[in-house]
């Protein structure tokens, strides 16, 4: 029987954020299932829409001996600590070795490909050459990426085969996990790696621009599988994450198999245009005033997004600024009740609440002023009164269509209301891309008039179908709607920070 390990290393690094990730945040995952090893990991990540959760169904299909090894997710942040990734990759190097001694015909990681640890700037390449150094040329290699992976020339060289998502929000996580099972099928009967070619992008695209529900991310997309069909090569563009400053940061296309080399430079020109990659983005005041504007005229919530302040990007998603506009301009009294935000992390705030109960009144300093990519601070803390109007529960199942069933933990939770505007304060760090999340504290998303999600595309997967309109603002906080406003100091010189 074919017997092949699998792994799991998923960080997104924001090398100008605030919070580093450390081994507690690996074994606590929050936004991520908790670090498993062993036998636990195939009924843990079973089923779930995660790439790992993709493979394992593949690989029961196959007829594969799945050997689990490690995996170990954590919420965007700042580098990973040195202890973490030497903790992670001992684990998977102790595994490897003790399957080597059994028999082992391959290898399958879900990575992320913008993981940045303290000691390696391309920690992912930096894991696979230690594991290569252990299996040696012929133990194949697969991996796959999520679309924000920086793919560098040594993770190219060093894989048999990556395959990354090919959707933002990623709701094809599972179907890229498969995807990367049958390029391990294809490399095992074929008994050698498959032609590579790649073809980095010039400039970072921002986050804003790439959604594929939107132009030109969804027509790219559309192009890579209409020039897959016509090929035969399996293709993939991953378009950066751009906020890790090391010199390999930006997009890359790339492929596998023949005629690899004609139908990556179809990609690559049909991506490259730079001018398509700039995205709508408003100061936070007048974000909100165009929303209060379109609640009048529509019944169906309107939807800002808090790009700048995105825990999915290694924001601390405690940052003030939407909250403020709101009460500047009177949103809650407009339409009291009918205007929420979420999620804000404020432990302090969060079990405060919590231990107060619903219906107590609380004088709280809300939020946090946070040092930015400016060299500034962000908005100071929301200070006044608030009303508990419900305790939620500590952990939530998603429910939407990018991370179904996954169990997430917040911790401590509440709504408060202050003048009207309902905030949904958790203890701990969650994108909102899922409307359970605000379900979860009692808010009901489909019957507000103005909704601020603290995300910058991820929300778009579950809150679209409810929205009347989407506008996204900039607010002072960590994560840099343009990349170009990023003090960088490693990039490559070919590199534009704008497109």
């Amino acid at each position: 029987m074919t017997r092949i390990l699998i792994a799991g290393y998923q960080h997104e690094t924001n090398t100008f954020a605030p919070s580093l990730a450390d081994w507690s945040a690996f074994l606590t995952g929050e936004n991520f299932p908790a670090c498993v090893r062993g036998q636990a990991m195939l009924a843990q990540l079973s089923g779930l829409n995660l790439p790992v959760g993709g493979f394992i169904a593949a690989a029961r299909r196959l007829g594969w001996q799945l050997v689990p090894s490690v995996w170990a997710g954590a919420t965007p942040s700042s580098y990973v600590t040195r202890d973490a990734f030497e903790r992670i990759s001992a684990a998977v190097l102790e595994d490897v070795d003790a399957a080597l001694a059994q028999g082992l015909d391959g290898i399958y990681l879900d990575l992320h490909g913008a993981a940045v640890a303290e000691q390696a700037d391309d920690s992912e390449g930096e894991l696979m050459a230690r594991i290569r150094a252990r299996v040696g040329p012929r133990v194949p290699l697969v991996a796959s990426l999520d679309l924000h992976a920086n793919v560098t020339q040594r993770m190219l060289s060093l894989a048999d085969g990556l395959v990354a998502y090919r959707t933002y929000p990623h709701i094809d996580m599972a179907d890229t996990g498969e995807r990367a099972a049958r390029l391990l099928s294809e490399h095992l009967c074929r008994g050698h790696k498959a032609d590579t070619q790649a073809l980095r992008l010039p400039f970072l695209i921002p986050l804003n621009a790439q959604s594929t529900c939107m132009s030109p991310a969804r027509e790219v997309y559309q192009a890579l599988a209409d020039i897959e069909a016509q090929t035969g090569c399996t293709l993939s563009f991953c378009m950066g994450f751009p906020a890790s400053d090391f010199e390999e940061c930006g997009p890359m296309v790339w492929g596998h198999g023949g005629a690899v080399q004609t139908a990556v430079q179809q990609l690559y020109e049909r991506a490259s245009e730079p001018r398509q990659w700039r995205p709508d983005v408003l100061p936070a005041d007048e974000a909100v005033r165009q929303a209060l504007l379109l609640a009048t005229q529509h019944r169906a919530p309107v939807v800002i997004a808090d790009t700048q302040d995105n825990p999915g990007a290694g924001a601390d998603s405690n940052t003030t600024g939407l909250l403020h506009a709101l009460q500047r301009q009177g949103a809650g009294r407009q339409w009291p009740g009918q205007v929420a935000l979420g999620l804000l992390y404020d432990p302090a705030a969060a079990l405060s609440a919590c231990k107060a109960g619903v219906g107590a009144v609380l004088d709280l300093s809300l939020g946090k002023a946070v040092p930015t990519f400016t060299g500034q601070h962000s908005d100071p803390p929301l200070r006044g009164r608030f009303v508990v109007r419900t305790i939620g529960a500590d952990e939530c199942v998603l429910k939407g269509p990018m991370m179904t069933g996954v169990k997430v933990r917040i911790g401590p939770c509440a709504c408060l209301e202050m003048e009207g505007l309902l905030i949904a304060v958790a203890s701990g760090k969650m994108q909102m891309l899922d409307r359970e999340l605000f379900r979860c504290v009692g808010i009901e998303p489909e019957q507000m008039k103005l909704l601020v999600v603290k995300s910058s595309n991820h929300f778009r997967a579950d809150f679209a179908p409810i929205a009347s309109r989407v506008l996204v603002a900039k607010a002072p906080g960590p994560m840099a709607a343009d990349p170009g406003d990023l003090p960088w100091t490693k990039l490559g010189a070919q590199t534009r920070t704008r497109p």
